[in-house]
């Protein structure tokens, strides 16, 4: 089976951020078909094959392109938390991210208001600083999703745009 050992291993104060693997399926089943993860990130839960084909995505980018999404797990239990990371879509949106890697967070409502999101991302920045050198990454944001805007804006993201990904209202932030 193959192993996710090209995914540095990042580790924060209170995660562990590490390549996801097949047995993650169930936990980013949970995560991807819970509707308040979904309500502001695809609008509805994910079905069992759209979970398979994002894990598989994020496999991919880092085999295809050296960047991509960690698993995150709480330090003192093991427990998968959520993900983030850095992809590239091939997003139509404008303006286009082309060359852009672009930053994503998708965490657990029992975990949520607990800064972990936060802690993450600032650590998963730190990475990508030093893998990508000194370039703009970006995120695009439902404007009613107030806590990731927080979380982007904690990170150092600021507003570029308003614009519609999928006919839907959405702010891209760059940093």
């Amino acid at each position: 089976m193959p192993s996710s050992s090209i995914v540095p291993v990042i580790e924060t104060e209170r995660l562990v951020l590490r390549g996801h693997r097949a047995q993650d399926f169930a936990d980013c089943l949970a995560l991807w078909s819970d509707p308040q993860v979904t309500r502001f990130i695809g609008g509805r839960p994910s079905t069992q094959e759209e979970v398979w084909s994002r894990l598989l995505r994020y496999i991919g980018h880092w085999s295809l392109l050296g960047f991509g999404y960690w698993a995150a797990e709480e330090r003192a239990t093991g427990r998968f938390v959520g993900e983030l990371g850095f992809a590239d879509f091939k997003r139509q949106i404008e303006p286009p991210l082309d060359g852009i890697p672009e930053s994503g967070w998708a965490l657990s409502p029992e975990v949520h208001g607990k800064g972990y999101a936060t802690e993450a991302l600032k650590a998963v920045l730190a990475w990508g600083d030093g893998h990508f050198g000194p370039i703009r990454t970006a995120c695009i944001i439902s404007p009613e999703n107030v806590p990731s805007i927080r979380v982007a804006e904690k990170c150092g993201y600021r507003e570029l745009q308003r614009t519609a990904y999928k006919d839907n209202p959405t702010i891209m932030y760059v940093r």
